[in-house]
């Protein structure tokens, strides 16, 4: 025979490949669908509520990784073409001689571009394909199996709503009678482990009220069923951390009121870890945010200078935090140690903080202010201006707990316009960040010597 490969991508989904077989000898003929990526991050549950003949003709992408449920008829189409897999043989009574038709059932799991009513006629066609030899060897069985026919073609007059189910990563309800005892999940047309199975959405891009896509986590089971990493670690608490926004109560700084906190640790790259605290008051509307190293204090202090050449460099992620200083000798400016807190932001964003640090105070821009020094004040604003616009300085940053960062464009290669610099801290810095006083071996008392 003859196959044929068609490389094809599905709107709103992704590229898959379709296979076309035919014979010309027998006149038999097939497709198949297989993903053209890779397996997706996270599983996928697809469940559809079909109300109508239209949804019937919905496409479908059903994978070999993937299950699908007809809780209505306590119908399955297993996954992985293993065989019987508690689909009919029980609905049946499990009765013997069932196994040769379920192997029609479980070829149905081989991956498929079809319809909804495309999957209801591959099992009709499955199960009535060896109906002549059962009616002469079990009438019984032949019998059941004609009923449960009957079933699945009216299913395509839509007489009544009904909904494709999902095996549900091997759940033990709806395997053969239901128990009135057990509450079913969320039904699903399609459970898909690898991610890759689709169910069409005809009003995309808008949402569908019909269809409900849940995405979900693996579980090591369905990892190592998929040929991925066997031994599942669990997830580490950190990792946790990293994924998860957390928040406790605390009261606004300005007007005292009951406000909530949020907090993230956050993995800033080519340095360290950081943790982000934002602040928002529904009382005022004030909204702060500060920045905390999420590491110890570095064996040495750091000395950061960024020759400012471009305005691209306004873009550059900057980590400010509460121990660093900054000056621009260019304008004969210092920013000293604690000023400002704490700072995730650009360098466009630390130049406007200084701006507005200098612009709030009202000592130096309000009524007590004088003339001169309003003046030296506006001068100063303004070649803060020029520097964020196409005068060219010197930005240096000093942190003595080595915990502040500016970023390099050109990482993992050196920037020519960045310079970092390590040094010993000075007995004073140390002092200033409480390790004179810090002792962290030998504390223990000495034992009483006895007598």
């Amino acid at each position: 025979g003859v196959t044929r490969l068609l490389l094809t991508r599905i709107p709103f989904f992704k590229e898959i490949i379709v296979s076309s077989f035919s014979c010309p000898s027998c006149s038999w003929s097939n497709t198949e669908i297989q993903a053209a990526g890779r397996i997706q991050e996270q599983g996928v549950r697809y469940s559809l509520a079909v109300t109508s003949r239209q949804d019937l003709n919905r496409e479908v992408v059903k994978t070999d990784c993937a299950s699908a449920r007809i809780p209505e008829l306590d119908f399955e189409i297993p996954a992985f073409s293993q065989k019987g897999g508690g689909c009919l043989e029980q609905l049946l009574g499990g009765s013997p001689g069932l196994c040769s038709w379920c192997h029609q059932l479980c070829l149905l799991a081989l991956p498929v571009l079809t319809t909804i009513e495309g999957i209801i006629d591959r099992a009709v066609a499955g199960l009535e394909q060896d109906q002549p030899a059962r009616r002469a060897t079990d009438k019984e069985v032949a019998r059941k199996i004609d009923e449960f026919i009957g079933k699945l073609r009216q299913l395509k007059e839509v007489h009544s709503p009904f909904t494709f189910v999902s095996a549900g990563g091997g759940q033990p309800w709806l395997q053969g009678g239901q128990d009135s005892s057990l509450s079913p999940p969320v039904p699903q047309i399609l459970d898909d482990p690898s991610g890759n199975s689709f169910v069409e959405n005809p009003r995309a891009p808008h949402r569908d009220e019909a269809l409900l896509v849940t995405r979900y986590r693996r579980s090591p089971q369905q990892c190592a069923l998929l040929g991925l990493e066997g031994d599942a670690k669990a997830p580490d608490a950190a990792e946790d951390l990293r994924d998860e926004v957390l928040q406790f109560n605390t009261n606004c700084p300005e007007c005292n009121a009951p406000a909530s906190t949020n907090m993230k640790l956050v993995q800033i790259p080519h340095f360290k870890e950081v943790i982000i605290m934002a602040t928002n008051c529904d009382s005022c509307g004030h909204r702060t945010n500060e920045v905390k190293s999420g590491g110890a204090i570095e064996p040495q202090g750091t000395r950061i200078t960024l020759r400012i050449t471009d305005p691209s460099d306004m873009s550059r992620d900057i980590l400010k935090s509460e121990t660093c200083s900054v000056e621009i000798p260019e304008l004969e400016f210092e920013l000293g140690m604690g000023a400002l807190g704490g700072k995730f932001t650009t360098l466009e964003g630390l130049l406007k903080d200084i701006r507005d640090l200098v612009e709030k105070n009202p000592f130096t821009l309000g009524d007590s202010s004088t003339a001169s020094r309003t003046g030296k004040l506006q001068e100063f604003i303004g070649k803060l201006q020029d520097v964020k616009g196409k005068a060219q300085a010197h930005f240096i940053m000093d942190d003595p707990a080595g915990n502040s960062y500016l970023q390099n464009v050109y990482a993992p290669e050196e920037d020519p316009e960045l310079s970092v610099q390590r040094y010993e801290r000075s007995f004073e810095q140390n002092e200033e960040l409480g390790l004179n006083d810090m002792k962290t071996e030998g504390y223990e008392p000495e034992p009483a010597s006895g007598r």
